[in-house]
């Protein structure tokens, strides 16, 4: 069965272990939740507990782990609105460094 979704690599699967690190830790999660989390599953406006006040905490935390850079451009609905969204844009973001 052919897929759209990029091969999963090392640095993949390590920035998705992180992220629901964060995840759990910023938005205080339980492991189920997290578990739980598929590339379409919905983040920002799906999630109450990431609101626009934990996107700022969120987003801090994400650049602190993976030594990365956000900037507030990069900062829009669709890199937030699913949880393969926000992986894929980390993804891109370490590649870059």
């Amino acid at each position: 069965m052919a897929t759209n979704l990029p091969a999963r690599t090392e640095q993949s699967e390590d920035t998705d272990l992180i992220l629901r690190q964060v995840l759990s830790d910023v938005l205080g999660l339980s492991a189920e939740r997290i578990d739980e989390l598929e590339p379409d599953s919905g983040l920002f406006g799906h999630l109450p507990e990431l609101d626009s006040m934990a996107v700022a905490g969120l987003l801090t935390e994400l650049e602190d782990r993976l030594d990365i850079i956000i900037d507030d451009e990069d900062v829009d609905g669709e890199m937030l609105e699913t949880f393969g969204g926000l992986r894929s844009f980390l993804v891109g973001k370490r590649a870059i460094g």
